[in-house]
């Protein structure tokens, strides 16, 4: 069996060329702790429609979703490349943990489907379509952070929707992650509020899952779960928005602070922007952020066993390093596409990918693997196959 092995060199990634020597790979130490195995997508946006998939037009989210979970169903049987990585060169074997950052429901703006619906489709795809099994043979667990799109239903949006507002997913991501004693509903769920923010321990490394980005409320909580965590215990965050963060997802500085179409910010965040009025885009949107980053970049220098970030929002596959407006920081970066806005696999669907995170919890080692999972749009059968690769130490 062949796979597709792509691979380029990014600042302070361990990056191994694509035609290094295929060494065959070392046998598994019993005595060692097991390699932890997790899928990563983001940004399923259930309620719109594909342009272009496998042949047809307008083709509905809900079955582009079902074709890649029945390709993640089938990941445990295939072999890691030869790429130098964590376990290269074994079978992937069970899967611990399906990590989704978010955009679950697109914005429900006419035409689009409300959030109740697309809640509903996502429940019958993922938590009832995954076959996946870990370590122990329980059902693999879900890992969610909300999306804007998910917010913005439940707290509306300066272009029309239909219904206004609907905070089905937001509260299907909340009960399914936070496990309320009393579940959260489209009728009492309230934002911000009920943030969804939480942390797991996984393999001796500390994922803390944050509400679209780590503005100045959400470190407040973040510095409270980190006084309780080692200093020397390597921390991961999972966020819907890239860290450079987006700077229409701030609040409203001007006037009553609402959510309009003229000042256009969407108030996603708990935190003001502190950015000139004047400072808009060529579509009217926020373009800047630099004193919102600048609080981020502190918080990460006061942390420096923050080792990684992963996210959606931008739809592509990207193994980069964030160094801040000033350049003065690197935090490997982990940018995950979507199956149905990615930005190259909209135009190519032979590159729609998802991630594949192992995480060696002996040596803190984590490599990121892309799956790309429809090779051939003629050959709906068809096995996915490897692309780009990246190892770091944690």
């Amino acid at each position: 069996m062949r796979f597709l092995l792509l691979s380029s060199i990014f600042p302070l990634f361990f990056a191994f060329p694509a035609r290094a020597a295929l060494t065959p790979p070392a046998p598994r130490a019993d005595s060692t702790p097991s390699i932890i195995q997790i899928v990563f997508t983001s940004d399923v946006h259930f309620g719109i429609t594909r342009p272009a998939f496998d042949g047809d037009s307008n083709v509905p989210s809900v079955d582009v979703n079902a074709r890649m979970v029945s390709k993640i169903n089938h990941l445990p049987a295939l072999t890691l490349p030869l790429d130098h990585g964590v376990d290269a060169g074994h079978d992937v074997g069970p899967i611990d943990y399906i990590m989704i950052s978010g955009d679950i429901a697109n914005r429900q703006e006419t035409p689009i489907q409300s959030a109740s619906v697309s809640w509903q489709q996502f429940t019958h795809d993922y938590l009832q379509g995954m076959t996946l099994k870990d370590r122990r043979d329980h059902p693999t667990t879900f890992l969610l952070v909300p999306g804007n799109h998910d917010v913005s239903d439940a707290i509306g949006f300066y272009r029309k929707m239909d219904p206004p507002t609907d905070a089905t997913s937001m509260a299907g991501i909340y009960n399914l992650m936070l496990q309320p004693a009393t579940p959260k509903s489209n009728k009492n769920f309230h934002y911000p509020a009920d943030k969804i923010n939480y942390t797991r321990s996984i393999g001796g490394i500390f994922f803390m899952f944050i509400t679209i980005w780590p503005d100045s409320a959400n470190r407040l909580w973040m510095e409270k779960q980190l006084a309780q965590v080692d200093a020397n215990t390597p921390v991961v965050i999972v966020a819907h928005d890239p860290p450079d963060g987006d700077p229409a997802h701030f609040i409203n500085p001007n006037d009553n602070h609402g959510i309009n179409a003229m000042d256009r910010f969407e108030n996603l965040l708990e935190e003001y922007s502190k950015d000139p009025r004047s400072s808009f885009g060529e579509d009217g949107k926020p373009k800047d952020d630099r004193i919102e980053q600048l609080g981020f970049v502190k918080f990460l220098k006061a942390h420096p066993n923050i080792k990684a970030y992963f996210h959606g929002h931008n739809n592509w596959n990207e193994f980069y390093t964030y160094t801040g407006p000033d350049g003065d920081v690197s935090l490997p970066s982990f940018r995950v596409d979507s199956p149905m806005k990615g930005k190259k696999s909209s135009k190519d669907e032979r590159r729609l990918s998802f991630q594949l995170i192992s995480i060696d919890p002996s040596s803190r080692t984590l490599t990121a693997r892309e799956c790309l999972w429809n090779p051939d749009p003629s050959r709906p059968e068809a096995i996915p196959v490897w692309g780009e690769s990246r190892t770091i130490r944690l």
